[in-house]
């Protein structure tokens, strides 16, 4: 097997592409598409995402302190593509791509009605690390589709067809191979039934 040695760059991939609305006090609410973003803290729940200072949504973000991660699905995929190579500055996205502002129910930017997941975010700390603003942030909330909401009160996410971005593509994610410490997990033994 043989190896190519590359001068450095991103290849961490795939990456989750997330839209991430914001909004000013009586302006329209924007939506920019980010694939730099991961989990930051469990407790409390923290998560961060990478903005470049030229982008429409960066001041929008900085200057309200908030903004809404909204998860992406097969049905986003083009809205999702939209709204990263769109600016704002130009185009009214919610309406561009027929998407709706729902309310949140701690920040004041609106999340996006038709993601199944809205985790809103007031921003903790901004770190300027070079092309890219790192915005860390606390969860505020969460807010779910019920549609995904079993009898028993279990959120079924994976039923919401999510899609990854990788080195410049999308891709809906696929089978399930498995679950969170499968690897260690004790095997059932079968009881054999005694035959009369």
């Amino acid at each position: 097997m043989a190896k190519q040695f590359w001068k450095p760059g991103n290849m961490l991939y795939p990456v989750p592409p997330v839209m991430v609305s914001c909004q000013r006090e009586n302006e329209k609410p924007n939506i920019i598409t980010v694939a730099w973003t991961g989990t930051v803290n469990t407790i409390a729940p923290m998560l961060s995402i990478s903005v470049r200072p030229s982008r429409y949504s960066y001041d929008i973000i900085k200057e309200t302190g908030e903004f809404v991660v909204n998860l992406t699905t097969r049905d986003l995929v083009f809205a999702t593509d939209y709204c990263g190579v769109r600016s704002g500055r130009d185009v009214d996205k919610f309406k561009e791509m027929h998407l709706t502002p729902c309310k949140s129910t701690v920040v004041n930017a609106p999340g996006i009605l038709e993601s199944p997941v809205n985790i809103e975010c007031k921003v903790a700390e901004i770190k300027e690390l070079g092309s890219h603003h790192m915005f860390i942030a606390d969860v505020a909330g969460v807010n779910v589709d019920e549609k995904y909401m079993d009898e028993k009160g279990k959120f079924h996410l994976s039923a919401a067809n999510l899609i990854t971005y990788s080195h410049g593509e999308y891709f809906e994610l696929g089978r399930k191979l498995g679950k969170f410490g499968y690897s260690v997990q004790k095997k059932k033994k079968h009881k054999k039934k005694n035959k009369k």
